[in-house]
C-alpha cells in the first residue's frame, strides 16, 4: 500500500467537514508554531480548537489537556507539532480515539506511518500547515 498525498480539493473537504481539532504539541509561546497556528484557528475558524500538552495548564486561555485520550470528545483532525521519534504513539492515539485526518505540519513526514493510518481509515496530510492551508482556502470555508 502506498500513501497518496491528498489534493488541494481533497483538504479542502477535510477542512470543511472539520469541527474540533486538536493541537497535539501546542505551546504558550508566542514564538512557536503551534501558538500561531492555534491563535489563527481561533480567530478565523468555527473549529472547536483543543490544546493538547502535559507542560502548561492553558494556552490562548483555553485549558489543555495532557494527551488525546483526555479530550472531552475525539477531534476530527488532529494537527500534530512533535518531534518525528514521537509520530508514531500520536498515531496510535488517534486511531484509538478514532480521529478522521491527522495533520503533520511542515518538516514532519513518515510515509510508513501515513500508510498505517490511512490502513486505519484516517485521512493523512503531511508536511504541510494548516494555517496556511485554511488561509488559502478561506473564502471557500466561510
Amino acid at each position: 500500500m502506498t500513501w497518496t498525498a491528498p489534493t488541494a480539493q481533497d483538504r479542502l473537504e477535510i477542512m470543511r467537514s472539520t469541527k474540533t481539532v486538536a493541537i497535539v504539541g501546542a505551546s504558550d509561546n508566542p514564538e512557536r508554531a503551534s501558538y500561531a497556528v492555534g491563535s489563527y484557528l481561533l480567530a478565523n475558524s468555527n473549529y472547536a480548537v483543543r490544546f493538547v500538552t502535559p507542560m502548561t495548564p492553558t494556552v490562548l486561555g483555553h485549558p489543555t489537556y495532557a494527551s488525546l485520550a483526555d479530550l472531552p470528545e475525539p477531534p476530527d483532525l488532529v494537527d500534530v507539532f512533535r518531534k518525528p521519534s514521537e509520530l508514531s504513539g500520536v498515531i496510535d492515539d488517534a486511531i484509538a480515539l478514532g480521529a478522521r485526518t491527522m495533520w503533520l505540519q511542515l518538516g514532519l513526514y513518515d510515509e510508513p506511518l501515513a500508510q498505517r493510518a490511512a490502513a486505519a481509515g484516517i485521512a493523512v496530510v503531511m508536511d504541510r500547515c494548516l494555517k496556511v492551508d485554511h488561509a488559502q482556502f478561506h473564502r471557500d470555508l466561510a
